[in-house]
């Protein structure tokens, strides 16, 4: 049975000190804690891929193990003091991710090239990573590294290890919520994504992770319309994740009618809508329509541009399934320890959970009505006139609503061509559809054939 929460903070809070890298024994615990929360109905799996295997043009990672890391000056050694300058077991950012083995002596000369701090965050641990570039090397504050002695020794040690065996390999996550009544094959999967692999960082992006898990949970409490798209709900490392899973599952891609990327939406900045690579689409119309309607005027930007994520696999070449973004990016505490929990606002996350939904609702249920009627609908014999002292807009717009049945518009293109909400527009085009006068017809996919 899933476990319940007392806030999103909460659950973000037990996977931010994990050693979430590409593919890690806290990476594993993290996707089984995410697990733990999902739906029951939502038939969570995490599956495994061998490292060294093809995908696509990638190929799959070894799992990374630090046992030890830690960088001291060579008098403490010799002096048999425990001091160290800085010490993986302290926080997972002190060496550069997936760094090589190594146990040196080294000069100030040759240790400084292997040495990252930020600029911009001069009293944070910077975080980096060497995921296909084999290097090794440590990070610490700026501050820190501007008192380190030039004319010392410094002993460095990494005991990393990397792991082929298929049986321990690379790990994704997914789980499908459906519509009342069950799946509509007809109609597709929308699909939800968010990344796993920023070790010691909260709102990049395991903000994202609890806004999935709580909107996964919404919709499973209150399902989408019957004969709506069903909603995949995605956990993994950036970019390599979404490639491996695809790859595993081409037969996947025709089914997928849109996406979703959600990224950094805990910080203290406005909500921003990244734009699909088409970026006029449906998608992006139904996205800057719930926008608008809950900020007023709000940021946006075109396909990658805001804060690019796996919608560039999603939404790239060969798959181009359209795939907005929704994040508070950018924020000066970025890629540093400065992006912890003081910087997470509960209030922030449960907003873009709000939106995300709302933007799924709308897309999801959304479809084309073809019509079987000849000539006008005799609309009060059949239930179907509405009174203009109860609803004058909806009364003024029937005619156009009935002239659009013709099987080129959807209920979303229909309520944006008459002015009308969405949801009541949907609502009246139901009771055709109940009547039999309108037939349903599914968004297409746009995917494209590999």
């Amino acid at each position: 049975m899933s476990k319940s929460y007392s806030s999103l903070k909460s659950i973000l809070s037990e996977i931010l000190p994990l050693h979430r890298t590409l593919a890690s024994d806290d990476m594993d615990k993290t996707l089984q804690i995410i697990g733990s929360y999902m739906p029951d109905s939502a038939d969570y799996t995490i599956e495994t891929y061998a490292p060294g295997s093809q995908v696509w043009t990638w190929r799959v990672p070894e799992k990374y193990v630090v046992h030890e890391a830690y960088l001291e000056t060579e008098s403490a050694r010799g002096a048999g003091r425990s001091e160290r300058v800085v010490d993986f077991k302290n926080n997972p950012l002190h060496i550069i991710s997936y760094s090589l083995p190594v146990d040196l002596i080294l000069s100030w000369d040759e240790l400084k090239p292997h040495l990252r701090y930020s600029e911009r965050c001069p009293s944070a641990i910077p975080w980096e990573f060497k995921f296909y570039e084999r290097d090794w090397g440590f990070c610490l504050p700026k501050n820190q590294f501007d008192q380190l002695p030039q004319d010392e020794k410094y002993h460095a040690v990494i005991r990393s290890e990397f792991i082929s065996d298929p049986q321990q390999g690379f790990k994704v996550a997914s789980a499908v919520v459906h519509p009342e009544g069950g799946a509509n094959p007809d109609a597709g999967e929308f699909i939800v994504m968010s990344h796993t692999c920023h070790p010691m960082q909260a709102n990049d992006n395991t903000s994202g992770v609890v806004t999935e898990i709580d909107l996964a949970r919404r919709l499973a409490g209150r399902p989408l319309p019957a004969s709506s798209m069903s909603v995949r709900f995605w956990f993994g490392p950036e970019t390599i994740g979404t490639v491996a899973y695809l790859a595993n599952h081409e037969d996947q891609i025709p089914n997928l009618r849109g996406g979703m990327f959600l990224d950094s939406v805990g910080n203290q900045n406005t909500l921003a809508l990244q734009r699909t690579r088409q970026n006029n689409h449906l998608l992006d119309r139904v996205a800057s329509y719930v926008m608008q309607k809950q900020f007023g005027e709000f940021r946006q930007g075109e396909f990658a541009q805001v804060a690019p994520n796996d919608e560039r696999v999603i939404n790239g070449p060969g798959v181009n399934v359209p795939c907005i973004s929704l994040s508070r990016f950018p924020y000066p505490e970025y890629h540093t320890t400065d992006d912890n929990l003081d910087i997470i606002h509960e209030g922030l996350l449960v907003e873009a959970v709000d939106v995300a939904e709302e933007i799924i609702r709308i897309y999801a249920s959304n479809y084309i009505p073809k019509r079987t009627f000849r000539g006008p609908v005799f609309l009060s014999g059949n239930g179907l006139w509405v009174d203009w002292r109860d609803n004058w807009a909806l009364n003024r717009a029937i005619e156009k609503i009935m002239m659009s049945f013709e099987g080129q518009h959807t209920i979303f293109d229909i309520a944006e061509q008459v002015n009308l909400d969405y949801w009541m527009v949907r609502d009246y085009v139901e009771k055709f559809r109940a009547k039999g006068f309108v037939t349903l017809m599914p968004i297409p996919s746009e995917a494209q054939a590999a």
